[in-house]
């Protein structure tokens, strides 16, 4: 479904992503691991076509995706039905008036009737148990209802794929079990996920398998998650773990200790 050859992409001067390749088949369940900058989130951009490589080639459903398609209205309502992002800050995703509004944001955009968007919201709203915030302003809504509200506003287009960057990031721990159960739902039912996040907790949970990614902008690993989780080694050297030392009364030891960003 998702295929990136030879991927390379700078901010200005600043590399994110060098020289990347991998493919994603739908129906996979994927986590991208690293440090902070290692190009995470910079992939995850370019996958929902926010950005488009500086070099090499970006294929969705074997389409070659490049800035001039994304420029074709139809193409681009077309492309972004199907792969739905929902970013780290979801509250740079929510700008209507009410709940309802931003809901139906999507499928109005699509050019849906009326009757269809109703009942898109509605589904959507009764999923995610939020109904009781369809008249609110997003504003003032907590994290983790803020955090629903956009996962709903995607939904509300069945997109095949869903992307998330750090999507347990500033989540209660309630908010959090509720995330990982319905992702893990959500991937059962046939659909693809990707995820960013630096939470080891959840990883083995919510997917098969591991893209590594290390300080030079390059993946240090692509297998199942199982296997990078146990590679200890390899998690120090992409700065994902450390070990350090401590004393107790007579003894001293080490452990490992998670960078949890």
């Amino acid at each position: 479904m998702i295929e990136l050859t030879n991927v390379s992409y700078s901010y200005t001067d600043i590399p994110a992503l060098n020289n990347i390749s991998l493919n994603i088949s739908k129906g996979e369940s994927v986590t991208l691991m690293g440090p902070n900058g290692s190009g995470k989130s910079t992939l995850l951009k370019l996958v929902n076509g926010i950005i488009t490589p500086d070099s090499g080639s970006y294929r969705f459903g074997g389409e070659e995706i490049t800035k001039k398609k994304l420029h074709d209205n139809r193409f681009s309502k077309l492309f972004h039905q199907k792969i739905g992002f929902v970013f780290q800050n979801s509250q740079t995703q929510l700008f209507c008036p009410e709940v309802y509004d931003e809901i139906a944001f999507g499928p109005r955009q699509m050019g849906f009737i009326e009757s269809e968007v109703e009942k898109r919201v509605k589904d959507c709203l009764n999923l995610l148990n939020i109904e009781a915030l369809k008249n609110r302003q997003p504003y003032h809504l907590s994290e983790g209802e803020k955090r629903k509200v956009a996962i709903a506003c995607v939904l509300s287009l069945n997109p095949e794929v869903l992307v998330l960057d750090e999507p347990l990031n500033g989540l209660d721990p309630r908010t959090q079990r509720w995330l990982v159960e319905f992702l893990i739902n959500f991937n059962k039912g046939g659909k693809t996920l990707i995820t960013s996040t630096h939470n080891l907790e959840f990883l083995q949970e919510i997917s098969d398998r591991g893209i590594l990614f290390d300080e030079d902008h390059c993946i240090a690993a692509d297998m199942e998650m199982d296997k990078i989780l146990e590679d200890i080694d390899l998690l120090k050297r992409v700065n994902l773990v450390d070990e350090y030392y401590h004393k107790h009364v007579g003894s001293k030891h080490s452990h490992f200790h998670l960078h949890n960003y």
